[in-house]
């Protein structure tokens, strides 16, 4: 059991460099195994890959050559030391509780695949539970903030244009950044005013387009993105939707820095993320009345538990209105 170090070295440490791989081909095959075999996104199979890697580090600092060398106290240390100071960097803060327990259910996803492909005779993850995290509430933008942000690009220049579209979209639809930034032409269906959303696991849907993110579109298609084409290297075309300033399919990263930037001309003051407005388009649906499993198959949620989280969000909302406004509320 010396093996087992429960303070040991960062993955980005130094004095790791230089030592022998551990688990290297096993992870290799256990994300082909769940990109192929179980259809998960591009994305999500990066981010296995990286909670993988991590493990493997700390299996490596430990002093294992092998699979097979280890046991679940190897793997209840390397869970425990997710939630100490430093687990992501000498001086960073300890991981938020869901992503602890996003990369412990990584593990143990992985050792069962060992397991079932004979790599090692033990489950030794089997024992180790994820933390279950605490709930914490979506934070949406009031409608008139998300107004102040649909308003921020400039309309006489092709980049505004584009930044336009692109949020007006993604608050007409509720997409996921990363579904919508994967939109070619040929996904949007203009005579039923539709669009083909490809979320996780390479689940279809259909969403509705709002008349005002389509006439966002529209002057989008129209006078931005043949400019934006224009960048790209002669002779080279792509059919994607959004399309950056060298013609090309816009990143994720670019998209942030759009929405950030909308925030900043809006005056909105808190942090907003990619996700602001799914979390928005979702919450103003519900106090708008809508149905929680229609939401739940605008948003592509498998359970609908998950758009339940948002129903919290609209009872606060309702608990705060009663509160204020109903003069026998305090007594």
């Amino acid at each position: 059991m010396s093996r087992h170090v429960t303070n040991s070295p960062g993955p980005g440490d130094s004095a790791s460099l230089g030592r022998p791989v551990v688990l290297t081909g096993q992870i290799e095959s256990y994300l082909s195994h769940i990109s192929v075999e179980r259809g998960l996104s591009a994305n999500t199979t990066a981010a296995y890959r990286r909670d993988l890697v991590r493990y493997e580090t700390f299996c490596r600092d430990a002093g294992l050559t092998d699979a097979t060398q280890i046991d679940s106290a190897l793997v209840g240390n390397f869970a425990s030391s997710l939630m100490r100071p430093g687990s992501a960097g000498a001086s960073s803060q300890p991981l938020a509780s869901t992503s602890a327990s996003r990369i412990v259910s990584a593990v143990r996803g992985f050792h069962r695949f060992m397991l079932t492909e004979n790599i090692t005779a033990t489950d030794a993850a089997h024992e180790v539970k994820p933390q279950v995290p605490s709930r914490r509430l979506p934070k949406a933008l009031s409608v008139d903030q998300v107004l102040g942000m649909l308003d921020a690009p400039p309309t006489d220049t092709a980049v505004g244009l584009r930044d336009r579209a692109l949020l007006e979209f993604l608050y007409a639809t509720g997409a996921r950044i990363s579904e919508v930034l994967a939109l070619d032409l040929d996904d949007l269906d203009r005579q039923a005013d539709m669009v083909v959303v490809r979320g996780k696991g390479g689940k279809q849907r259909l969403v509705p387009v709002g008349r005002f993110a389509l006439a966002a579109l529209d002057a989008y298609l129209v006078r931005s993105r043949p400019e934006l084409l224009a960048g790209a290297v002669t002779g080279s075309s792509t059919p994607a939707l959004f399309l950056n300033q060298r013609g090309r399919r816009l990143s994720r990263q670019s998209a942030w820095l759009i929405i950030r930037a909308a925030a900043k001309t809006s005056g909105i003051a808190m942090p907003v993320s990619p996700h602001a407005l799914r979390h928005s388009f979702a919450t103003h649906l519900l106090d708008g009345g809508a149905d929680v499993r229609v939401v739940q198959e605008l948003l592509g949620h498998a359970s609908v538990a998950t758009t339940q989280i948002y129903t919290m969000v609209t009872v606060d909302r309702l608990r705060e209105v009663y509160v204020t406004a109903h003069p026998r509320a305090l007594s």
